[in-house]
């Protein structure tokens, strides 16, 4: 009897923030802190292993191929996690942002973020107009 109540248990329907609600209501602000929160936790956990697998890799090769091989592979992970650190980096700032209540709405303009665009990039300061617009700039001044 228990197995088929159990079994009769449904999954709830995982939320996600829709344009037919107030934009950046507490629902949508909660969904997007834990969005943040767990991207947050995977990237450290990542990180965790990826000191663990350094500290094993310490060991020195005799064959020069396999050292170069095995010091590309260290540089490239060295890398990676200097771009995860940044992005935890902007993640606090996204989680500031949520409790200052400026979460969601572009730095420039003060329009709203579109939630694609937030979804896609939790981490957006910019409405898509402004992030063309500000490429665009850049694009120009690399050029001269």
């Amino acid at each position: 009897m228990m197995n088929a109540l159990a079994s009769a248990v449904v999954e709830p329907v995982q939320y996600r923030p829709t344009d037919d609600e107030p934009f950046m209501n507490e629902r949508q602000l909660a969904y997007f802190k834990a969005k943040l929160l767990d991207w947050k936790d995977d990237i450290l956990r990542e990180s965790k292993g990826t000191v663990i697998n350094l500290k094993a890799e310490t060991e020195n090769h005799p064959d020069l191929v396999d050292r170069a091989s095995s010091e590309s592979d260290r540089a490239l992970e060295l890398r990676t996690r200097d771009r995860q650190r940044k992005l935890i980096s902007k993640i606090d700032e996204a989680l500031r942002r949520i409790e200052d209540g400026s979460y969601g709405y572009c730095e420039e303009t003060g329009e709203p973020i579109t939630l694609g665009r937030l979804e896609a990039r939790p981490t957006a300061t910019l409405s898509v107009e402004a992030q063309e617009r500000h490429e665009r700039r850049e694009r120009v001044h690399r050029d001269d």
